[in-house]
């Protein structure tokens, strides 16, 4: 049995049901991302996979998308 890996991150500029599907696609696009959810209200996007995301590439995705990924939430 696997054990999945979730992380939150900050993403700032989210401010419509437009960025949340946005964000919600490419970064579900990414290799090894099973879900992905966003809380508008809480400016965060979390992503579960059966790896710990790629950083680097999270935020290349985020930043080519018209948003910016601030940072982890701990």
């Amino acid at each position: 049995m696997s054990t999945l890996s979730t992380t939150t991150y900050a993403v700032a500029g989210m401010t419509c049901g437009h960025c949340e599907a946005t964000l919600t696609k490419v970064i579900g696009e990414l290799d090894g991302v099973t879900e992905v959810g966003v809380d508008l209200a809480t400016g965060q996007v979390t992503v579960t996979g059966a790896a710990a995301p790629d950083d680097a590439r999270i935020a290349e995705v985020v930043d080519e998308a018209g948003y910016e990924l601030t940072g982890r939430v701990a």
